[in-house]
């Protein structure tokens, strides 16, 4: 029997499994639940069902099958998740026209070939294999490099380029894809150039960007900046303008340690966190994620079991960086050179992650050193470092007093300072209170002065995501036929309650849906309703599942909610009818006048039958 590769990869994959790799499901009965990740909530209402293989959120009205749910979760098309998932599920797909697919794809395509480009540039070339030899040298291992898929760029002005195009691209599409630039001039060159390659993964390990780390470069772009304009003169006659987005200009004498690919298509660097493709499930698992600043750093933790470490690559936590943890676990331990005097942008990311309800532990690092150094000079240490970490607020206050006099004026001034607010965005109370005590009983001064300068202090709310929209709220007749749908689902013997004349009665959706469970009431174990009903059915069959109700009680409910849909309904005839009758008698129309008056009569005769 031969199966499309949709069916092919829904027989293959297990919707359990794959909304598990994204978040954490509890079982729930025969169903598993959690909270919803499209939208913000306190109990979960996302509900998976194994046997149909289908999700649902009712907050949200959410909902569908596998493909569906990737499609929302990665932010992507059809075409995009049936990539995805059937690379998870190892079906091959036919190879498509390249003239139908789409930019993402070939962007997506770009980031894979340019990955392979530079893997063997550190494999086959001399300057490479001397970027090979820095790598070992700093403990990152063989194995770890090809996990990591590290590669090496030539220190050539079109060499990726130039290969690009030999595979059919444009050289258009591979600036679009961050991996070139054009000067003023309209030529083409590199981004990457003499660069050690770190590829940024997305959450299914597929390329998306690259990160540059300067190894040997003998033609960065000279700087010169013309006083008659912003125009900058590069090395070799190229120009470029120095606002160009995402791009940084430096001197001969001083490359940029590192650069990134800008913001693309696929990738964003406020919407990735380095590493978590391969680091999600060892956090589920430990229940807390580590978050460091480099990629040496990540690599060189999951080296030494640390599974659970990413990386903000040059970011301070955001938004939506935290909303992607959060499906992981509440808690994270920071390892980042913080100064809470002075590192505002890194306090932002930490006063957000409060915010939106993590446990933030800080680990306390040795001045200067990054996880990395740590780790190649002594495993051990980086464990307790680890293992030792403070809470935010310890943290805070150990900082705060190590950097002033608690006995003079100004000092306890100074520690007030910062530590007032830090006190202020604590959002329980006695929590709060307890703060209170300690900052009042350290600085050696009366408890309600710390409280009087505490009410002085003024707290900017950190930024948040855009406020998610939910859909309109159901109507009162909507919720109630939901619920007499489900209850015939919980006792299918409710049907002979229904008579033909009652499905008028019901919006046609609901019409339809009900006529189709009559027929098939005796294989409602086995349902494959036709496509412009499965949604709704799924969702009715799953929602059946997770209600609970005693039969004495349902049979009650189902009477009653019949009753006030009929009435519901009459109601609305009869407001509808009343506006006609005055419409027609504005008109002067008696006989519609007559007609409609028998109708409003027979109506509310039906009205006062029930």
């Amino acid at each position: 029997m031969f199966l499309s590769p949709i069916e092919e990869i829904k027989n293959r994959l297990d919707i359990v499994k794959v909304i598990s790799s994204y978040i954490k499901l509890k079982k729930a009965g025969a169903n598993y639940k959690a909270l919803c990740p499209f939208h913000s909530e306190k109990k979960p209402s996302f509900f998976v069902s194994p046997a149909r293989q289908i999700w649902h959120c009712f907050g949200c009205s959410a909902g569908g099958d596998i493909f569906k749910f990737v499609m929302q979760i990665e932010g992507v098309e059809f075409g995009d998740a049936l990539k995805i998932l059937a690379r998870r599920a190892g079906v091959k797909l036919k190879r498509e026209d390249p003239k139908l697919r789409t930019e993402r794809q070939r962007t997506y395509e770009i980031c894979e070939l340019s990955s392979r480009f530079f893997q063997k540039q550190l494999e086959g070339s001399k300057t490479g294999l001397e970027a090979k030899k820095y790598l070992l040298a700093r403990g990152i291992t063989e194995e770890s490099i090809k996990k990591w898929q590290i590669g090496y760029a030539p220190d050539s002005w079109r060499g990726l380029s130039d290969f690009l195009v030999s595979q059919g691209y444009t050289r258009e599409e591979v600036e679009k894809a961050g991996l070139a630039i054009k000067n003023e001039k309209g030529n083409f060159y590199d981004r990457f150039r003499g660069r050690i390659i770190f590829p940024i993964f997305d959450l299914n390990s597929q390329p998306i960007g690259f990160g540059g780390r300067v190894f040997k470069t003998s033609r960065e772009p000279r700087v010169i900046r013309s006083r008659a304009s912003d125009t900058l003169k590069e090395e070799g006659g190229r120009e470029q303008d120095d606002r160009r987005k995402g791009e940084t200009l430096v001197s001969p004498s001083e490359p940029a340690k590192y650069i990134n690919t800008p913001g693309t298509l696929l990738y964003d660097k406020s919407r990735i966190l380095y590493g978590l493709d391969k680091a999600k499930m060892e956090i589920r698992k430990r229940d807390f994620s580590i978050l460091v600043e480099g990629y040496i750093d990540v690599i060189m933790s999951h080296q030494v079991g640390f599974n659970n470490v990413v990386a903000t690559s040059g970011t301070a936590l955001t938004p939506y960086q935290l909303k992607i943890l959060k499906r992981y676990s509440e808690n994270i331990l920071t390892a980042f050179d913080m100064d809470i005097a002075g590192d505002w942008a890194t306090k932002r990311g930490i006063d957000l992650a409060q915010a939106q309800g993590f446990n933030v532990k800080i680990i306390t690092m040795p001045e200067s050193l990054d996880p990395a150094d740590i780790i190649s000079q002594n495993q051990k240490k980086w464990k307790e470092l680890v293992e030792s970490s403070k809470s935010i607020l310890d943290f805070y206050f150990e900082t705060t007093f190590s950097k002033f006099d608690r006995k003079t004026p100004q000092g306890k001034k100074g520690i007030s300072k910062i530590l007032l607010k830090v006190i202020k965005r604590i959002p329980n109370k006695i929590e709060q209170s307890y703060w209170i005590q300690q900052l009042s009983k350290n600085l050696e001064v009366r408890e309600e002065d710390v409280i009087a300068e505490l009410r002085k202090i003024k707290i900017e709310k950190p930024e948040t995501e855009e406020v998610e929209e939910l859909p309109p709220q159901k109507s009162r007749k909507e919720r109630l036929e939901e619920r007499l749908v489900t209850l015939i689902l919980k006792s299918p013997e409710h049907f002979s309650l229904i008579s033909e004349k009652d499905f008028d009665f019901f919006s046609s959706s609901i019409s339809k849906t009900l006529s189709y469970l009559k027929k098939e009431i005796h294989h409602l174990a086995k349902l494959k309703p036709p496509s412009e009903l499965a949604d709704l059915i799924n969702y009715f069959l799953l929602k059946s599942e997770i209600e609970e109700i005693s039969g004495q009680d349902l049979d009650k409910e189902f009477r009653i909610c019949l009753k006030e849909i009929k009435t519901l309904e009459i109601k609305n005839r009869l407001n509808r009818i009343s506006r006609e009758i005055k419409k027609a008698e504005n008109e002067k129309d008696l006989s519609k006048v007559q007609k409609l008056v028998k109708e409003f009569d027979l109506c509310s005769k039906s009205l006062r039958n029930l």
